[in-house]
């Protein structure tokens, strides 16, 4: 029998969007941990406030539309805020109801201003990892550092003279398009739109960009994100954060930590030393004065397992770029940048641990 194709009129349902949501649908485990970690920092949110005036988004329903951006690779806030219009799915996991209106987009942007104050992105990051070592997810001992260009939200056309003399063939507003066969740097030029983002290469034969840098430090026994942050790009950035991160890291515990060639330095590897860790650094004969490590190092079996687990971090590196912001967030300045950063990684570390705790994992 032919059903009826009727329209649809209903005004009201008695359906929630919890009943709506199957059991086992994957964010329901991602829910439950970012609901845990919400309750620890609830305190710390609460000094944040006033108690007088209209009441603002609830943090915790932004901070959980903020994960949902990461999660489903939404490329703005304006498109996230028009899924919150009709996606039940995301309704349910931010905590909005089904009549429930949803913020305006700007508005949306003003308070995240205030997470950004209160560094929420990072305490939220450093509860979900606390999460993963309570549960015996994490190595104490084993670590890996890398890098990323993070291209900043800003064209080469806004990399201007600090002096303001656009002194270009042709002249008139448009004349700093026209930079073919300029002679520019980051002591002479600046970008008018993000001026804290630096022209800067990685390799030679690459084009430069206007970028930051990103760094992670991942344990080795599943890959997890136990700490990042967001740099000037330059070309000592790298190895120096690696050596703050591992100092908080690592404390007077003997650590080791895997790294790729760009890390086989002298410097690096004494530095790393100092603070009571072992630099399992891919070695790279070919540069001049050969490898800073030799087979005092190498010939434990240790260094081959420190840099076949290694490449978990370019995982990491790899989603936050494929699926989460770290492409090129639409976001200017270094703090800014680091919040996208934060909040991706801690969406990488949710997924792998909902994997990791899932019944039945191997």
């Amino acid at each position: 029998m032919r059903g009826a194709d009727s329209k649809q009129e209903a005004m009201f349902s008695y359906i929630s969007p919890e009943e709506r949501v199957p059991k086992n649908h994957p964010l329901r485990p991602i829910k439950a941990m970012v609901a845990e970690a919400l309750e620890q920092l609830d305190r710390g949110l609460e000094k944040r406030y006033s108690q007088t005036g209209r009441p603002s988004i609830a943090p915790e329903k932004l901070i959980r539309a903020l994960l949902l951006q990461v999660l489903y690779t939404i490329r703005s806030e304006r498109l996230l805020v028009e899924q919150l219009e009709y996606n039940l799915l995301f309704r349910w996991f931010v905590g909005l109801s089904v009549d429930e209106p949803v913020w305006d987009h700007s508005t949306f942007s003003k308070n995240r201003d205030r997470l950004l104050e209160a560094d929420l992105a990072r305490k939220l990051f450093e509860a979900i990892v606390e999460q993963a070592r309570v549960t015996g997810l994490l190595s104490d001992e084993h670590f890996s550092v890398d890098g990323t260009m993070i291209e900043a939200w800003a064209s080469h056309k806004s990399f201007r003279p600090k002096d303001g003399d656009d002194d270009l063939p042709g002249g008139g507003r448009n004349a700093a398009g026209n930079f073919h066969g300029q002679q520019r740097t980051n002591d002479t030029h600046a970008s008018t739109t993000d001026p804290e983002a630096k022209l800067y290469k990685k390799t030679h034969g690459t084009p430069a960009k206007l970028c930051y840098l990103g760094h992670a430090t991942s344990e080795n026994r599943h890959g997890l994100v136990v700490d990042a942050r967001v740099s000037e790009a330059n070309g000592y950035a790298e190895r120096a954060s690696a050596i703050e991160m591992l100092k908080e890291l690592c404390g007077p515990v003997r650590c080791t930590v895997g790294a790729d060639k760009a890390y086989d330095t002298r410097g690096f590897v004494a530095q790393a030393r100092e603070i009571n860790v072992t630099a399992h650094v891919a070695q790279n004969i070919e540069r001049w004065g050969g490898s800073a490590i030799d087979a005092r190092t190498t010939r434990h079996s240790g260094y081959a397992l420190s840099l076949k687990a290694r490449k978990l971090i370019e995982e990491a590196f790899g989603w936050g770029k494929d699926i989460g912001l770290l492409r090129r967030p639409k976001l200017r300045g270094r703090r800014k940048v680091e919040f996208a950063a934060l909040l991706t990684f801690t969406g990488y570390n949710l997924v792998r641990m909902r994997n990791l705790l899932a019944p039945g994992f191997t």
